[in-house]
């Protein structure tokens, strides 16, 4: 699952033809979610609290790089890495 960005110790992933919706992955520690680009609803699995926070403003702050990796994603093209939060 190549990483698309890395900040505080979240990792943000995408797979190559992932299923409908478009979602990313964020990953820390023993935690995993889906999120939703387009909403940014969790769709799937858990984070604490403070992670999923930073990963909504991360999120909200790049939607639009996050759609086109989406893109990109289901076309087999190379993933952009994305700028973390700082």
């Amino acid at each position: 699952m190549p990483r698309i960005s890395e900040f505080f110790g979240i990792i943000i992933s995408m797979y190559y033809n992932d299923h409908m919706p478009p979602h990313f992955h964020a990953i820390y520690a023993d935690f995993e979610v889906k999120i939703a680009i387009e909403t940014l609803s969790m769709l799937e699995g858990e984070l604490p609290r403070r992670a999923l926070a930073m990963v909504l403003e991360w999120a909200t702050l790049h939607r639009s790089e996050l759609q086109s990796n989406w893109e990109r994603a289901r076309e087999g093209e190379p993933l952009r890495k994305i700028e973390p939060l700082e």
